[in-house]
């Protein structure tokens, strides 16, 4: 196994990553090589070098928005004298322990080293502690399924209009809280999913309360994704013997009247479905052990639709 400490990600990807992106930026708003280096104190060499694309960067850290809107500040900054580089470093560092909770520090670590994977930078940030291993990994399988979410843009088109959500509870959850999902949900935007946050618990509503009406007659279901309904996706699961059950619209008690639906059942179903209402989207449900389960499920079902 490789040992790797989050210090080096962050030494050896996200620092090349921000001065190349900061010397792109300043080069763009006219200052000369010797004046960026003097910024970033670095050589005019090596100013050369990541004007040219001769240092690598990493994608993760330079497509985040975050990242993106930290560079364009601290550039902005720089170029009209409104930021030094004391106010540059606090910026840098606010991101750099944003980025090492669960974000693109966390995803690289868990690349340079695959046995971090499912704890990742849950384990920097929160420890050891036995307590909360539960939690880490219904975090951990958020993220996982957010992130094969994001990678499939095939499914963009199944992303509601309101957005979509994939979560896990710990075994045990009785309430959103004891949920794990993305803040925000993942939004469709320009033919592609963008995933907007980290997972945290209680970021959920609706998916949250199916979860919770699955676990009250299956505690094994644990997780959820919901997505725009399509009767193709309806047809794919009943050629694959699932029967999918179609459920009321309405908001108010839905997790009760979901559950008593699934005690009626006696089981609960892996595909659940409504037709929509006035104001209220048709969406359908896709059920696992995990988000990451839902999620597999989801993406093979549409699939097999194509």
């Amino acid at each position: 196994m490789t040992l790797r400490l989050p210090e080096e990600i962050v030494a050896e990807q996200f620092v090349p990553t921000a001065r190349a992106m900061l010397a792109r930026e300043l080069d763009d708003r006219g200052l000369t090589q010797q004046a960026i280096a003097d910024r970033l104190g670095i050589t005019q060499a090596a100013v050369s070098n990541h004007l040219n694309g001769k240092v690598e960067i990493a994608e993760p850290i330079a497509e985040h928005p975050r990242m993106v809107a930290t560079v364009e500040r601290i550039a902005d900054g720089f170029a009209d004298g409104s930021l030094d580089e004391v106010d540059a470093l606090a910026e840098l560092l606010t991101t750099v322990r944003e980025f090492e909770d669960r974000g693109p520090i966390c995803e690289l670590h868990e690349q340079a080293m695959p046995a971090l994977e499912g704890l990742g930078c849950d384990l920097c940030v929160r420890g050891t502690d036995e307590a909360v291993a539960a939690e880490r990994e219904a975090l951990a399988a958020v993220r996982r399924a957010a992130r094969q979410l994001g990678a499939t843009p095939d499914m963009a088109p199944l992303i509601p209009n309101v957005g979509t959500n994939v979560a896990t509870a710990v075994p045990g959850a009785v309430e959103p809280a004891d949920v794990a999902a993305i803040p925000g949900r993942l939004i469709r935007m320009r033919g592609r999913i963008e995933v907007p946050a980290n997972p945290e618990f209680g970021a959920s509503r609706n998916v949250a309360s199916a979860v919770l009406a699955a676990m009250a007659v299956d505690p094994d279901v644990r997780g959820a994704i919901n997505l725009a309904l399509d009767e193709s996706l309806l047809t794919a699961a009943r050629d694959r013997g699932i029967e999918p059950i179609e459920f009321d619209p309405e908001y108010e008690d839905r997790c009760e009247r979901l559950t008593a639906l699934f005690e009626e059942r006696g089981s609960v179903p892996t595909v659940c479905y409504h037709s929509g209402a006035f104001g209220v989207e048709p969406v359908c449900y896709v059920f696992g052990e995990t988000a990451e389960e839902a999620v597999e499920l989801a993406i093979d079902l549409a699939e097999s639709t194509r």
